[in-house]
């Protein structure tokens, strides 16, 4: 009993030396002790205690009736209740004794926890430590008992180390807890302090406009009288000037008045005009009606000479008129007879078609009668998330091939929320540098929207910076600036798997077709560029500044914006922003609303039919430098062959744009490629198929019309 009295004192002095830190568990080690060492003085102490409490190497019966007492309450031994209950059984004798055994050991459990309770550092491990001792014995002794007491005992001690091991996992996330919490306190204070600096300089500037729309006003009250007061003058002038007006058209006629009666009294003083001869003037007037009469017979000869002869120019032109026509039907004739022989080609294509519907038609039925019948689409609703409403959204508009893609889709993300842990995928050379972890990494669940917002932050934060590297290792050193060295794997791991399934959203494709090395970052940002270069036209066209264009606005900066475009494009694009052939140019379109996104990054109509005319005028423009090389995909073209070809299709190229092209084509650096003149560029070769699949993957479009407009 000493022996454990020191102990225990040992133990509490040594607790007491060594502060142990705050939310830590005192180390197993200072608790228990060696097993072997344990187990012998156990050995002993059962062997003193049975030899001392037992009655002739048995052990003492206790009445059953008894059991109802507590054997030992959860006091302290020196405590008022305890003390109580002891003076009660000192009261009444009479009643059955204990066991001598059964005494002893409370007496030694006693014992042991006031020399535990005597110092000020004991813990709750410590105070297990005589029931654990106190439990060996009733082990050793109930030998029948042995192997399921053995088994409680082995049990709760399990649990006890697995609690404790729990509580010290704990404890970091607890100071990781208070240390993030700090964090966002003081971030919360500094957003509220910002917004209170933003709010008293908007309010500043709010009075500022106010005085200035007040100084405005003041402006305008001020000009108003000016303009009445300059609109009174106006009419004083006016009458003034209709008055001088009058006047001067009066001294006009005076004046002529005057010249006339001038000249009338001139000619009446002059006498030379009057004196000459009367006879002189009758044989004049004679002899110029003789003149007249001749003049007229000769040209009432004339006319009923020449009357139905044409004039020489007339018929000249009349002729060149005839030839004219006569060629033109001619040419007519040929035309006619070359439509006919292509007519009764056509007739005869009608009839074979005609057969080969009528067989179409045949084998239609028997495919029909043969084949699966088509999806009813309409039982997806039920299973689809969201019900038939979210279901006709989805489908709204889409053709069997994307609705199967909507379903890969939705069986996808419900799989990806399902998952814990995402396998990784070795350190190969073929993984992606921001996937290669060897190991189990955890999927991070985020939303759909959670997901889009980080992609656009990223897109955000890789526009604004100087790109010195690579997308992929961008794309890592942001997730780990964003969420931590430790945890930027396991959301390069969440991302990359989200991205690869909603191939239907536009930004999360674009995201992983980048990321991937499927398509260079600059189709995405000359794509961005192309649109608010386009909002910002319109928006100029908006003198109004009320977010609304006339259709024949938005035609015209469609035209102007995009020059290239055929008419047929302009009007998808028309059609796209919300114009139907019923509608007038006088209708008004709210063009901001084009260019909107939904809160999964989803653009408009408008916006999508823009980058799907990109893609398509991208293959069309690979395809006509395909046919311009005329050779087979599996064939070498040569760099000068490709450059050539390139400016045939495209004159408007400049050189630094068809050098861009060649080095992708060729994967070499712009500071490498040949001259045009230099007898390298024949050795500079490549398979026809793998060129064109490096052109599509960067930013490859016309310049200009494929052959220039002749100069007026």
């Amino acid at each position: 009993m000493a022996c454990q009295q020191s102990r225990y004192r040992s133990f509490s002095s040594a607790s007491r030396l060594q502060p142990q830190p705050s939310g830590v568990t005192i180390d197993e080690s200072f608790i228990t002790e060696n097993k072997s060492t344990q187990k012998c003085k156990l050995l002993q102490k059962r062997r003193t205690l049975t030899g001392q409490f037992s009655m002739g190497g048995h052990l003492s019966p206790w009445p059953t009736y008894t059991s109802g007492q507590t054997i030992l309450q959860n006091r302290k031994p020196c405590s008022d209740d305890y003390r109580k209950r002891v003076g009660s059984c000192q009261q009444h004798p009479f009643r059955t004794a204990k066991p001598r055994y059964l005494e002893e050991l409370e007496n030694y459990l006693r014992k042991e926890l006031l020399l535990l309770d005597l110092g000020t550092d004991s813990t709750q491990e410590l105070r297990l430590q005589p029931y654990r001792e106190i439990f060996e014995f009733f082990i050793e002794d109930f030998k029948t008992y042995k192997p399921l007491l053995s088994s409680i005992k082995n049990a709760y001690e399990g649990m006890l180390a697995h609690q404790r091991e729990k509580i010290r996992a704990l404890e970091p996330l607890k100071a990781k807890l208070v240390t993030m919490n700090e964090d966002c306190n003081e971030r919360i204070l500094a957003m509220r302090a910002e917004e209170k600096h933003e709010i008293s300089l908007l309010k500043k500037e709010k009075m500022n406009l106010l005085k200035l729309i007040d100084k405005k006003n003041e402006e305008k009250i001020s000009l108003q009288s000016e303009v009445a007061k300059l609109r009174k003058n106006l009419a004083e002038e006016y009458l003034h000037y209709l008055s001088e007006r009058d006047a001067r058209k009066i001294l006009i006629a005076d004046l002529n008045e005057l010249r006339y009666q001038r000249e009338d009294m001139s000619l009446a003083q002059s006498p030379g005009i009057w004196g000459e001869d009367p006879v002189k003037l009758t044989l004049a007037l004679k002899m110029t009606r003789q003149d007249l009469t001749r003049t007229q017979m000769e040209l009432n000869t004339m006319k009923a000479n020449f009357g139905d002869v044409v004039p020489r120019r007339d018929f000249e032109m009349q002729e060149k008129t005839n030839k004219d026509l006569q060629e033109q039907l001619d040419t007519l004739r040929a035309s006619y007879e070359e439509v006919h022989k292509e007519h009764e080609i056509l007739m005869q294509l009608h009839m074979s078609t005609l057969k080969e519907r009528d067989q179409f038609f045949s084998e239609l039925q028997e495919i029909q009668r043969t084949s699966t019948p088509r999806p009813d689409w309409t039982k997806c609703e039920d299973v689809v998330a969201g019900g038939p409403e979210r279901w006709q959204m989805l489908a709204e508009g889409k053709n069997s091939d994307q609705l199967v893609d909507v379903l890969l889709e939705e069986i996808g993300s419900g799989l990806l929320r399902e998952k814990e842990f995402f396998p990784g995928l070795g350190y190969g050379e073929a993984i992606p540098a921001f996937l290669r972890f060897d190991g189990l990494v955890e999927n991070k669940k985020p939303s759909k929207k959670d997901v889009v917002d980080l992609l656009k932050d990223a897109w955000k934060e890789r526009l604004a910076e100087e790109q010195k590297e690579t997308f992929p290792d961008f794309f890592f050193n942001f997730l780990e600036r964003r969420f931590g060295p430790s945890d930027a794997m396991a959301w390069a791991y969440t991302i990359f798997e989200n991205i690869k399934i909603f191939h239907s959203n536009e930004l999360m494709s674009q995201f992983y077709a980048v990321l991937m090395g499927k398509r260079s970052e600059n189709v995405y940002v000359t794509q961005k560029e192309t649109v608010a270069q386009l909002l910002k036209e319109m928006t100029n066209a908006d003198s109004q500044n009320e977010g609304l264009l006339t259709m024949e606005q938005f035609n015209t900066v469609l035209k102007s914006t995009f020059p290239l475009k055929t008419e047929e494009q302009i009007q998808e694009l028309m059609e796209a922003g919300g114009w139907h052939p019923s509608s007038s140019n006088a209708d008004l379109l709210n063009y901001r609303s084009l260019f909107m996104e939904d809160e999964e990054g989803q653009s408009e109509p408008f916006v999508q039919k823009l980058w799907e005319q990109y893609m398509d005028e991208k293959d069309e423009y690979l395809l006509q430098l395909k046919q311009e090389l005329g050779i087979e995909l599996h064939e070498e073209v040569t760099l000068p062959k490709l450059r050539g070809a390139l400016m045939t299709i495209d004159p408007s190229l400049d050189k630094q744009t068809v050098n861009t092209y060649m080095s992708q084509a060729f994967q070499l650096p712009e500071s490498e490629l040949p001259e045009d003149s230099d007898e390298k560029e024949e050795g500079v070769v490549e398979i026809l198929q793998t060129a064109l699949e490096r052109l599509q993957v960067i930013d490859i479009r016309r310049a200009g019309p494929r052959e220039p407009e002749p100069a007026n």
